[in-house]
């Protein structure tokens, strides 16, 4: 038993879409509430990414690094004009980082200390090694200094982006009678729900029935619909059968997520089903399949590419004579300097029209166009007519964001998990009006269509019982080939062990060196592979301290970072442990269902059931390890 003191205790027709941007509205003032909120929102926390990412007295380099806003130093191994000949800069890190907050097209800063900072755009982060964009007409002088690093901007441009959706959705009546429903201050009239018995022939004959029945849906949709995907439930695989299926009703398809990689991983599925895509955005870190079908990879051996060539070989030339003049010269000569790189300005406006103009037709042609929110926008594809959008990772978008592609189509589906993780958010009082409301959790609420995937792939019976019983109603069937074989899942209790947390040395964040002693001897007794292991734990310091001990192969992250993987075999910390029964953010019970369900075949837990157990949700989860698993405590270790 626990040696623990203080436990025991919607189908719709829509006959408004005949233009489906309809972007010329003049704004009028905003008056909906709701909208008025979430404009209120986007300044919050715009205000709070300002105050947050500045590099001044009151937050220095090594706090900013400490939360995980700056990535420093970094060493540049590369060097090229890329996109429209913006400088492009490939670097590598001393050590993997923990930078969740770092994500694809993230607006950053390259610093050194004592130079003026220049703006640029995050293009990946992998591991060790990344590459960014800089808005600049050439590299800075400084760039292969000592001490150079990146850190995160305010994304000012997105929270443009969003409030010009927002301030226009009043005006247009479809669209806004939708985000009326949405936040169920109206009745859209709903038709009776399609014929579940599908006259669909299904191209992947292995879809299970709720799978089947997820598709059906997505094809009959008059509206919204939902595809609500619990982890290992084949999402990703059912939404790439349901744009098939669309396809061949001869819809024009755009989807969007919230990430490239979920983005990337759609798109791959439609190429094996040799499908017509079109991958816009991003497209410096993207297979090399999914580059053929880029803009960039399609027009890579045109006529027009060649003129391109030249324009940026004019561009190489201008840049040369002005860096003629280094950092130290006259008022004459900066002027000089300026006119130059004007130019190199105005040559790379010339190729961005005319990568515009031949991408019109590929735009035209494609059956499905792919990209991020942003991505999308940037792609200017507003004057084309798409009869559906699909978001993925809905329970991803913070809700402005989703309507920034919303009017680009007629019907739309949402599919992600809203008991996972929320959006990031970093102003808490943003967050307090609901800001870290993902749109998925904005519409389970009153869209009627709601699928639920019902069967999991990834994890062994026993590991996937808590969720599906808390979370999911007792409804998240495991398939039958995963059932239980032995223990799959094990609690270490460390109560009355004096393994109590601790400030991290940065300060910012917790750490328990006593619960790191027993991963390594979890490690050890169980003889466990790294490199099918993977350590979690909700704390960025408990992260940091486990980079330090633990072997190199081993995947080590929060869990935030780790939504959406999975491994062999998982040890998640906990390490809350103090006598006042505080567990800070482990309160958000969706950050505990991500890390319990990262796991095949082991998931290894290890806490404090004195500090853990008064609350009830964790004073249940510890019940069902003790009747499906394994309960063992610290005493048993020799530490």
């Amino acid at each position: 038993m626990r040696h623990d003191t203080k436990r025991r205790a919607c189908s719709y027709i829509n006959p408004f879409f005949s233009s489906p941007l309809t972007p010329y509205f003049h704004a009028m003032p905003v008056t909906d509430t709701n909208i008025l909120q979430l404009l209120k929102c986007i300044d919050l926390e715009e205000k709070e990414q300002v105050a947050r990412y500045s590099l001044d007295q009151q937050h220095t380099l090594k706090s900013l690094k400490a939360e995980g806003l700056a990535l420093h130093p970094i060493i540049v191994t590369k060097k090229n004009f890329g996109y429209a000949d913006y400088p492009e800069i490939s670097f590598r890190l001393p050590f993997p980082p923990e930078a969740n907050m770092f994500k694809d097209g993230a607006a950053i800063e390259c610093f050194c200390t004592g130079e003026e900072p220049v703006k640029g755009v995050l293009l990946n982060l992998d591991g060790k090694a990344g590459e960014f964009r800089l808005f600049a007409p050439d590299f800075p002088d400084w760039i292969e200094d000592n001490g150079v690093g990146i850190k995160l901007a305010p994304d000012q441009r997105t929270t443009s982006i969003m409030k010009q959706a927002l301030n226009k959705l009043e005006a247009n009546k479809p669209l806004y009678e939708l985000f009326q429903y949405l936040h169920g201050n109206t009745s859209i009239p709903i038709e009776q729900a399609a014929e579940q018995n599908s006259t669909l022939t299904f191209s992947n004959s292995r879809l299970n029935e709720s799978q089947q029945v997820a598709v059906n849906a997505i094809t009959q949709n008059k509206l919204i619909c939902i595809v609500h995907g619990p982890p290992g439930t084949g999402k990703t695989t059912t939404l790439i059968e349901a744009i098939h299926q669309l396809v061949k009703k001869d819809e024009k398809v755009l989807v969007s997520a919230p990430s490239n990689t979920a983005v990337d991983n759609i798109a791959k599925g439609l190429l094996l089903k040799g499908m017509n895509i079109l991958r816009v955005g991003n497209a410096t870190k993207t297979d090399e399949a999914i580059f053929s079908h880029t803009p960039e990879g399609k027009l890579s051996n045109s006529k027009q590419q060649k003129e391109i060539k030249q324009l940026k070989i004019r561009a190489e030339e201008f840049r040369k004579m002005a860096l003629k003049y280094k950092r130290s010269f006259g008022k004459a000569e900066r002027e000089q300097r300026n006119l130059l790189f004007k130019e190199v300005k105005n040559i790379r406006t010339e190729i961005k029209k005319i990568q515009a103009y031949n991408e019109e037709k590929l735009f035209t042609e494609a059956s499905v166009i792919l990209g991020t929110p942003i991505g999308l926008h940037d792609a200017g594809i507003g004057h084309l007519h798409f009869k559906t959008l699909v978001i993925d990772e809905a329970g991803q978008s913070i809700e402005p964001l989703a309507w920034t592609i919303f009017p680009l189509a007629d019907k739309y589906v949402l599919a992600g998990d809203h008991f996972q993780l929320p959006p990031t958010v970093l102003s808490n009082e943003a967050a307090k009006l609901g800001f870290n409301k993902s749109i998925l959790e904005t519409a389970i609420g009153t869209v009627q269509h709601v699928h639920l995937l019902n069967v999991q792939y990834r994890m062994k019976e026993s590991i996937a019982g808590f969720s599906s019983k808390y979370f999911y109603d007792g409804l998240l069937k495991t398939a039958g080939h995963l059932g239980n074989t032995g223990t799959h899942i094990t609690f270490i209790d460390t109560a009355g062990s004096g393994f109590n947390e601790m400030q991290g040395k940065d300060g910012m964040s917790l750490q328990n060196a006593g619960e790191l002693q027993v991963v390594q001897k979890i490690i050890e007794t169980e003889k466990l592979d790294p490199a099918v292991t993977a350590f979690i734990s909700p704390y960025s310091g408990q992260v940091a301290a486990a980079k330090e001990i633990l072997a190199k192969q081993m995947r080590i992250s929060t869990i935030d970072s780790f939504q959406g993987q999975e491994k062999e075999i998982i040890i998640l910390s906990l390490v809350r442990s103090n006598d006042d029964g505080d567990i800070g953010f482990l309160k958000d019970y969706r950050r505990m269902n991500v890390a319990v369900t990262r796991a095949k075949e082991q998931l290894f837990i290890i806490g404090d059931s004195a500090t853990i157990g008064a609350d009830n949700f964790y004073n249940a989860f510890l019940t069902y390890i003790e009747q499906q698993g394994t309960y063992r405590t610290v005493w048993e270790f020799e530490l």
